[in-house]
């Protein structure tokens, strides 16, 4: 394998990490669709990280990560979730971490990245509260907004992964208040067309199914 793994490799190794952390499968239209690119070219790349010891096919032509493939991935999305902490620090607006750090993530070398670990306190989590390689326990117990309890005091504790590359997505939680850390209720679930109401503050926000099941919670326990 190349000492330095491209950007665009790089990006199939983290959709392909946060898919094998879920326990999801990875067939190539998933990749595509995350990645936003066509199946000939999820095709043509795969191929080439299967050359190159990161990736092996299955008998269904689905990829997995070697052991090598699994460790640049980790690296890649810790590098990520630091340089999030480290822009957070600078005021940047919570709904556009997510994007800069992409932009810079794939600049960070090893020594930057074990700085970051230091300066940061080794964290667990990311400002989104998605947690860090190695980090899974902490938020194992957390619940998709949709299986969440109606009527019941809850706190947003994660965006998922595959919220945080929707930038829109991003910005309307930020403007309607519904970040990490926020206490929320579900006042109505609207199965008929997919959505639901949840009182945040001092308001009502509709949220659709597709959103809710990336926002983790808890219950308050009050």
């Amino acid at each position: 394998m190349k000492d330095k793994i491209s950007a665009t490799v790089e990006d199939y190794l983290g959709v392909m990490y946060v898919l094998e952390r879920d326990g999801e499968h990875m067939p190539g239209v998933r990749l595509a669709e995350h990645l936003n690119v066509t199946p000939p070219t999820v095709t043509a790349t795969l191929k080439r990280m299967v050359r190159d010891g990161l990736v092996t096919m299955d008998s269904h032509h689905e990829p997995h990560l070697t052991d090598q493939g699994r460790e640049a991935a980790r690296s890649l999305m810790r590098k990520h979730m630091l340089v999030e902490l480290m822009l957070s620090q600078l005021s940047l607006s919570w709904s556009k971490l997510h994007k800069h750090a992409h932009e810079m993530e794939h600049a960070v070398s090893g020594e930057v990245e074990a700085a970051l670990v230091r300066s940061q306190g080794d964290p667990a989590l990311c400002p989104h509260g998605n947690p860090l390689p190695g980090h899974e326990d902490v938020v194992s117990a957390w619940m998709p907004l949709t299986r969440a309890p109606v009527g019941e005091r809850l706190v947003i504790r994660r965006i998922h992964e595959f919220a945080e590359d929707d930038e829109d997505i991003l910005h309307f939680l930020e403007e309607n208040g519904m970040e990490n850390g926020q206490e929320i209720r579900i006042q109505k679930v609207l199965d008929f067309n997919q959505t639901m109401n949840v009182c945040v503050k001092e308001k009502v926000v509709s949220l659709g199914f597709a959103v809710a099941c990336y926002m983790f919670v808890e219950p308050t326990g009050t």
